[in-house]
Order: structure tokens, then sequence, then C-alpha cells
């Protein structure tokens, strides 16, 4: 059985919902599709998804092309009336098994677009695969959607309302991957730390991961894929602190520095919450990682405001930033208020990742000397417990964690040596 090929965008959730699909297409036959797996979090996201469906059909002039994906549940008819494009699916339709048997050749009744309205589902369906492609470490997902509504973003409109899947589902999960031979598990999702709200007794994402690691005590290492600093419960630090299968390394959801355009973006938290969360967390686990999602340029963003996001990289020592100049989205409040021009944006956003790059570099340089845990993924290069890229001296297997010695630094990776 071959699979098809996934052209996958954006997100970590949407790694794994592309291994979701590509068992749903291998089972019904359409191993000559190729699936786009679209995001929307920029107009830039969206940009190149559609430069990638161009090119996809010059190079397969015979393909299926089928897109999916956020860009494809909030805006079908754009990407209908794209001649390359064959069809065109939902966010909860692609991960329906019958959506694809539904697609073979002698089903002439299936409809070219198949996008339903999101915020009607009130439930996520479990989804369990065998494994990743090519990956020491899987994702898994344990919610879908998002309850909040920040000014910039339009991502809700293509994942809906918060879903979180049952805890004896994401434990069968990741028992299954970690039986594949997978080390790490990567948990993900929209609000990860928005998990449970909507579950008999509402169990909170720490009481979720304690009951996990309990119920799954094989599996190596466990890292969130990113937390909003609003939402974190007692159960989850005390994780933090306690746990070593616990990676860590937070992404945190900043988005800004200075406490009136955090409010003009509707967040939860102001720039003194994110100082305190760092700070709990450095002094629960010594050595901790932190990196962050920014936004350059937002509406009305003065220099002033702009250089308490450049300070608060520093300040909190904040690393592999996910930078993104403000992005306007059509529909959200954001774009209807004063924008700043694009070069502004743009230079704000290289200003932002040059401040990243310069923590990262202090933060490398500290570990030399140290001895790491290194996930090995390929060719003998892997990940710290931190999220570090490490390249280790001498072969060694892919999908081991490996004991090394840090020995140098080579721009933004680190070099090792096994430790005895």
């Amino acid at each position: 059985m071959t699979a098809p090929e996934i052209l996958t965008f954006g997100c970590r959730l949407n790694a794994f919902e592309s291994e979701v699909m590509r068992g749903h297409a291998a089972d019904a036959g359409l191993e000559d599709a190729i699936i786009v797996n679209s995001c929307a979090v920029t107009a830039e996201a969206e940009r190149q998804v559609r430069q990638s469906i161009r090119r996809a059909r010059r190079e397969n002039p015979d393909a299926e092309i089928i897109v999916t994906g956020c860009a494809a549940q909030i805006d079908p008819d754009r990407y209908a009336a794209m001649d390359e494009v064959d069809r065109v699916i939902g966010n909860e339709e692609k991960l329906r098994a019958e959506t694809w048997k539904s697609m073979c050749a002698l089903d002439i009744d299936t409809p070219r677009v198949s996008v339903n309205d999101i915020m009607t589902v009130r439930e996520t369906a479990p989804h369990l695969i065998s494994g990743f492609e090519g990956r020491a470490r899987a994702f898994v997902e344990i919610q879908q959607g998002c309850d909040h509504r920040c000014t910039f973003c339009i991502i809700p409109f293509g994942r809906g309302n918060n879903r979180s899947v049952p805890i004896g589902v994401i434990v069968e999960q990741v028992r299954a991957l970690v039986d594949q031979g997978y080390a790490e598990i990567v948990l993900t999702g929209v609000d990860i730390t928005d998990y449970g709200r909507d579950l008999p007794g509402t169990p909170r994402l720490g009481e979720m991961i304690k009951r996990l690691l309990t119920l799954v005590p094989e599996l190596p290492r466990l890292r969130l894929s990113s937390v909003d600093p609003a939402e974190i419960d007692d159960a989850l630090f005390a994780l933090i602190a306690d746990e070593p299968r616990l990676m860590p390394h937070f992404h945190i959801s900043v988005q800004s520095g200075d406490d009136l355009i955090l409010k003009r973006m509707k967040r939860r938290h102001t720039r003194a919450d994110i100082e305190r969360f760092v700070a709990r967390v450095r002094d629960l686990r010594p050595g901790a990682a932190f990196g962050a999602d920014i936004i350059a340029g937002f509406p009305t963003e003065t220099d002033e405001a702009f250089e308490n996001s450049v300070s608060l990289v520093r300040d909190c020592g904040l690393t592999w930033l996910h930078v993104f100049p403000y992005s306007e989205r059509p529909g959200t409040p954001a774009a209807k208020m004063p924008q700043l021009p694009g070069d502004v944006r743009k230079a704000r956003a290289a200003d932002l990742r040059a401040a990243g790059a310069e923590q990262v570099r202090r933060f490398l340089d500290a570990q030399i000397g140290s001895v790491a845990d290194v996930l090995v993924e390929q060719d003998a290069q892997g990940r710290s417990p931190q999220f570090a890229s490490v390249r280790i001296e001498g072969a060694t297997a892919d999908g081991l964690i490996v004991p090394a010695r840090i020995v140098a630094r080579d721009n933004d990776t680190l070099i090792a040596q096994k430790a005895a």
C-alpha cells in the first residue's frame, strides 16, 4: 500500500493530522493524490500554500490535488477557484476515513468542495496513528479549536471552538507510539492549556499529563508544543518541578511585551505575567529554556511599545522565537485598526529575530561543558531536553537517547561527544 504525497504547512497539529490523512488516503487507494494541508495564520502562509499548489500541478500534471487545512476551511471558494485544484475539504472532513473512501474513482457523486461549518462541531474524534515517517518524536493531538478571540487571530474560524480528547484515548495513542519505538511524544493542539474544560469533571492539562505519565511509565520523554501563561494550572507547575520526563522547554504564546498592545490584542496576560511565569519555572526547574510567539508591527504599535517586546526577549532570555510580522486577516477586529507600513513590520520582525538569536547563542554557550541526554533524530544529530540542536561526533543510531558532553557551539548547533 503506497501512501500519497502530503504537503504540510503551519503548526504541529497539522503535522499530526497529515499522518491521519496519510493513513486514510492510503487505505482508500489514493496513492497518486497530492494532499495540501494548508495554514492560514498569516497572508504569507497562504501565499506559500498557493505557490506550492501551482508548483505541484506543474510537476505532476496528472495527479489529483486535494486542498484542506485552515486556509481551505476559512475560504474554500478561493481554493476551489484555482485551476490546479481538484477537491477542497474542510478541517473536520479531512480526518474522517469515509471522506477519503468517497473520493475513489467509482464514486462520481462526491462533491468537489466539502467544507462544513466548523463552529457546529462539538467533539474531537480519536485518531490513532501507528507512527510518523522519518521522525524520532511523534505528535499527539489532545485538543482542537479555541474558545478565545484574540483580535488578530483567524484560526478559531478554521478550527472551531475548544474540543478536548478524552484522557483514555490520549493514553492509548501514546502507548501505541511508544510501542512503535518513539522516545519522545509532543502534546499538541490549538490551545492545549485550555485542555479539559469541556470534558466531564473538567480535568486540567496538568492532571491529564500526570495520569498519562503514570499509565505509560515506559514513555521516556514528554514535551508540550505551546503554552498560554494565563492558563497554567498548579498541577502542571508541580510536574515541572518533580517530573523529569516532562522536558524543560516551554514555548509561550507571548505575542507582545507591551501591556497596551496586549490589551488591544485581547490577550489575557500582561508583561508581568510572562515575567512571573518564566521566573517561577526557572525556580522550579533550573536550566529550563523558553521559546515564544511574538507579533511585530501590530496596529498602533509605537517604537516604545515595540522596544518593550525586544526588552522582554532579553529580560526573560527567550530563545527559539517564532516571529510574525503582523498580517491583516479579513474578519478580525485588528484588521480594522490603524495599520503600520509593511516595511516597518518587516524591520521590527528582523530586529526581534536578531534579539532572539542573541539569546540562543547565550543559552547554547552556557551549555558547553555540561552533559545532556540527546534524542538522536537523524545522522547523529538530535535535540537536548531544552530543544537545543546537538550534533554528536561519531556514529549513533537514530531514535536513541544518548548522554553526550557538550564541547562546542557551531552557529546554532551544539557539538557533543558521547559521555562515558
